[in-house]
């Protein structure tokens, strides 16, 4: 069994990167999100080490301390961070896990995981993204202005992404996210072993 994948996935609020993942988990199973460390409190009907792993702050400053975040940051006084053991246990299994990340934590990622998958996800038009944005009807108009900011600022700095993604069709685009994994996992350094078995070598 070869070893997972981790795909690095980024791409503004709004642009569908949960529904494209969704989408593929169900035609493939070696797909996982992974789980974040927070320090915020359950709501309502959310689950430990499913949806979050529920910490206390004075735990997550011991992660921080300790190494074992792959990345993190601070929201709204709630850390929110990767826990590395989590990761790297699933990629061991043959899981490819699916980090859903800002653009600076993902540079951060690739840094430290050179062979990482790294996906930038954009809408087909700036309008589309607005419109998105604005049909789920869970911010204001301030709160939609800042994203549409931060997407702006965030898009010129991804250019260390390998991929990317028009997500104007979502068969499409997850027809294109199976493509790059399925590609990624087909290369010399995955499939040498099998060679050798074939050929005896």
């Amino acid at each position: 069994m070869s070893k997972g994948k981790l795909l690095v996935l980024s791409g503004p609020s709004g642009v569908g990167k949960g529904t494209v993942v969704a989408e593929l988990q169900k035609i493939r199973d070696d797909i996982c999100f992974s789980v974040s460390a927070t320090t915020r409190a359950p709501r309502p009907g959310e689950e430990d080490g499913v949806s979050y792993f529920f910490v206390t702050k004075e735990t997550f400053e011991q992660m921080i301390e300790q190494n074992e975040l792959l990345e993190y940051a601070k929201f709204v006084d709630n850390y929110y961070g990767t826990p590395r053991a989590y990761v790297e246990q699933k990629l061991e299994e043959g899981m490819n896990v699916v980090l859903d990340i800002e653009v600076q934590g993902a540079r951060n990622i690739t840094r430290e995981y050179p062979d990482a998958v790294s996906v930038y996800m954009i809408p087909p038009t700036y309008q589309e993204l607005e419109r998105r944005l604005r049909g789920r009807g869970t911010e204001n108009e301030k709160q939609i202005q800042g994203r549409l900011k931060t997407a702006i600022q965030e898009a010129k700095a991804a250019d260390f992404y390998r991929y990317i993604i028009v997500n104007n069709n979502l068969n499409e685009a997850v027809n294109e996210l199976n493509a790059i994994i399925t590609a990624e996992k087909s290369g010399y350094n995955d499939r040498k072993n099998i060679l050798k078995e074939v050929f005896k070598l």
